[in-house]
């Protein structure tokens, strides 16, 4: 079947160490649900479409817009859908997650939480300013500073930590 989802990945990777980006726009065909596939990071999602992302968790609660998901999702699947939806996903290692997003991974404890609750008003910028971008280069590059601004502004992980999650990366477990 046909990709329902066109997906844009960076020229370049990010400057910062442990974030990964796509971008995802819905091609209107389709409005079944897709699996989210796990992984070992916490995922951010800013959505700027004309419709809402809706992410559904293991417990059946619907959560729209833009939103952080933890470390792995937590226990059982997401199922993603939306319709006319264009999204920037961040995928952050531990290491940083904290200083970029102010709470713990830890604190999420594999939820979905609304990115509104996190950040507030400046949300509603971030969504503004990628929506005007012109392009998918443009909206990674100023995702990119986003991330690098709010990491600078915060203390970095211990370095027992960090050494702990490379043991894990690395073993794949």
């Amino acid at each position: 079947s046909a990709a329902v989802w066109d997906v844009a990945r960076p020229a370049r990777p990010s400057r910062l160490a442990g974030v990964t980006m796509a971008g995802f726009h819905d091609r209107g065909v389709s409005r079944a649900a897709h699996r989210a596939v796990p992984h070992p990071a916490v995922t951010l999602a800013v959505e700027f479409g004309a419709g809402p992302l809706i992410v559904e968790d293991a417990a059946g609660r619907q959560h729209p817009g833009s939103l952080v998901a933890g470390l792995g999702f937590g226990l059982g699947a997401f199922w993603v859908r939306g319709e006319n939806f264009e999204a920037v996903q961040v995928r952050l290692s531990p290491l940083i997650a904290r200083a970029i997003l102010g709470t713990s991974p830890a604190d999420l404890d594999g939820a979905v939480v609304s990115l509104d609750d996190m950040w507030g008003r400046e949300v509603s910028r971030i969504r503004e300013q990628l929506g005007e971008a012109s392009s998918w280069e443009d909206r990674f590059a100023m995702t990119d500073m986003l991330l690098a601004r709010r990491l600078q502004s915060r203390s970095s992980v211990d370095p027992e930590v960090a050494w702990a999650w490379h043991q894990i990366v690395v073993s794949r477990g």
